[in-house]
């Protein structure tokens, strides 16, 4: 039989099978997302669960239809271009990133690959994005607002101790959120008549330092600001919190870490959701033309435990008020 011959019968018997048995013949597409974390693998990993979750919610099979090809900076933020380097140079469809270190380094490799950012401290604040209704560009994702939350772990502070006078704040200068995040939670201090001080971290290696400094100043209660690298070392910051005695509050996993309070965003639900953003870019949106979603669940946890070490008498209204209390 001639090639031409063959190629004929072959294609009119093609045409006559079901669709479904055709289009077996035609391999689907696998997409391949970037995944940019600013820990360690190991130091999210309900976060990263549930962006798989929301993946496996959407109809995505990893490893068959979508791989996820993960990239870690270990908290260190200088490692960020390289490993974004690396994800462009696979071709990756979306890049999903978290922290305003991670969508800033983002921002500056790329302006073509769609980005979706799974958590950022203040998005407008930081540039990242032109709005939430129209945020341009290639960004896209959830947000969330840290001065709101600095603000309100302040009062809780302030609630716990009334005649609290000097409080610190514990951040990672290396963290551009810092930038606009801090101004505002001066203002919020001057009105509950608190003295704010500022003492920085960049490594695990600086705590000890810090927190000799903050017994130095006489400060007596302490807010941790949101950062990758503080949420990775939580524990340890806890314990030199209460080994100093002071009175603290952080991000929400901060009092199940054995800290004092904590206030905060439930991020594995950012997480999740941001699959969904991923789907719909996938399906061909932009993100210029998908809103900024901005984060609407806060809980406030309380450790008695810590509160006890501290010999701290609990107000009943911070008791009621709390979402969680952790005996």
């Amino acid at each position: 039989m001639r090639r031409r011959e063959f190629i004929t019968i072959f294609g009119g018997a093609a045409a006559g099978w079901p669709l479904s048995a055709r289009a077996q013949l035609v391999p689907a597409k696998v997409f391949r997302v970037g995944f940019l974390g600013l820990p360690s693998a190991d130091s999210l990993p309900k976060r990263t669960e549930a962006f798989r979750a929301g993946l496996r919610d959407l109809g995505y099979q990893e490893g068959k239809d979508i791989v996820v090809e993960y990239r870690w900076a270990d908290s260190h933020y200088e490692r960020l271009p390289a490993l974004l380097a690396e994800l462009i140079n696979l071709h990756v469809d979306v890049i999903v990133a978290h922290g305003t270190p991670g969508i800033t380094a983002a921002k500056q490799a790329t302006s073509t690959i769609p980005i979706v950012m799974a958590t950022v401290g203040d998005s407008v604040g930081s540039g990242l994005v032109a709005s939430l209704a129209r945020p341009g560009g290639n960004i896209t994702g959830l947000s969330f607002f840290q001065p709101e939350l600095a603000a309100k772990r302040l009062e809780l502070l302030k609630e716990m101790a009334p005649d609290l006078m000097d409080v610190g704040v514990l951040l990672n200068p290396a963290n551009q959120m810092n930038l606009p995040v801090l101004p505002q939670v001066a203002q919020v201090a001057k009105s509950l008549k608190l003295e704010l001080h500022q003492f920085d971290a960049r490594e695990p290696g600086d705590f000890e330092g810090a927190f000799a400094a903050m017994t130095a100043r006489r400060v007596r209660a302490l807010v941790v600001l949101d950062d990758a690298m503080l949420l990775a070392n939580a524990r340890v910051v806890a314990a030199l919190a209460l080994k100093h005695g002071l009175y603290s509050c952080g991000f929400l996993d901060y009092a199940a870490a054995g800290g004092l309070l904590s206030y905060g965003v439930d991020f594995p639900d950012m997480f999740r959701r941001a699959a969904t953003y991923v789907d719909k870019i996938l399906r061909g949106a932009k993100p210029a033309d998908l809103p900024v979603e901005r984060a609407t669940k806060f809980s406030t946890v309380l450790n008695l435990s810590a509160a006890k070490a501290l010999g701290l008498n609990v107000p009943s209204s911070l008791l009621l008020r709390a979402d969680e209390v952790i005996e």
